[in-house]
């Protein structure tokens, strides 16, 4: 069984009081979540301070993004390698907000999964629709696209180490949520997609995970579902008590 990650993206928010209030809140209680990988990504002035709140508890380190390049005149840039220093474990990559505001390609987010492999940081990979695309009955072909483009030329035992995110964009932040129906037919079908690529044995390996508005009171219905292995929190990240209400239901999921 594919163990869950419950993974929380704090965004652009939290001081460095609050980061370090959340961290401790979180790895206070992570002995009570071990069935499940509880992953913190917090603004990347805050990764260290972050860090030594976590302490030993068992919470993984991320960070919300990175360029591509090892070092060099980027200003205002962050290098997997900087992240990896400094003890982070993950790095979400693609988001949707990355996306669609930054305006970053699929092209982009497959050089920065590289370089992620490249410092031994396992990279978390965004695909969604939007709703008019959702409207127009394109997700199929829109979440096809983005994986192609984003995982092109990744090994076996590279995507072994990756996570997926299956992010709808009209439902992050919204209030928004796919329907349990909807999130599991993306899931499953991106499940067909990695065995088609690899193979079966990967397509049971790789973990995929829901963002979109997950919530305790709908976290046990999607995290219940056959291929959907965890969450990708946005706002229900910033209260301790959120977060690991979401993440007992990752647990339950196991248990049951």
């Amino acid at each position: 069984m594919r163990k869950p990650l419950i993974a929380g993206n704090w965004k652009m928010n939290t001081d460095s009081g609050s980061a370090a209030e959340l961290a401790y809140g979180i790895a206070a209680r992570a002995d009570e979540f071990t069935s499940a990988e509880l992953l913190v990504c917090p603004p990347s002035p805050y990764l260290a301070l972050v860090r030594d709140a976590i302490g030993d508890a068992a919470v993984g380190l991320g960070a919300q993004n990175m360029y591509h390049e090892p070092s060099g005149a980027f200003t205002g840039e962050v290098s997997a390698a900087m992240l990896a220093d400094i003890g982070a474990q993950y790095v979400i990559l693609g988001h949707s907000e990355r996306r669609h505001v930054f305006g970053e390609s699929d092209e982009e987010v497959n050089k920065k999964t590289f370089a992620a492999y490249a410092a031994n940081l396992r990279p978390i990979v965004c695909v969604g629709e939007l709703l008019a695309e959702r409207e127009a009955g394109k997700t199929a072909e829109v979440i096809r696209r983005q994986f192609e483009g984003s995982l092109a030329s990744i090994s076996e035992q590279q995507i072994r180490s990756t996570v997926i995110a299956y992010e709808p964009v009209w439902a992050i932040g919204t209030g928004k949520v796919a329907t349990v129906e909807q999130a599991e037919e993306v899931h499953a079908d991106l499940r067909k997609q990695l065995a088609a690529c690899y193979n079966t044995s990967v397509a049971q390996t790789v973990r995929i995970l829901y963002g979109g508005s997950v919530k305790p009171d709908n976290a046990a219905q999607l995290l219940g579902q056959a291929n959907i292995d965890g969450a990708l929190i946005g706002g229900a990240s910033l209260k301790p008590d959120d977060f690991l209400a979401i993440a007992a239901a990752g647990v339950a999921t196991v248990q049951a």
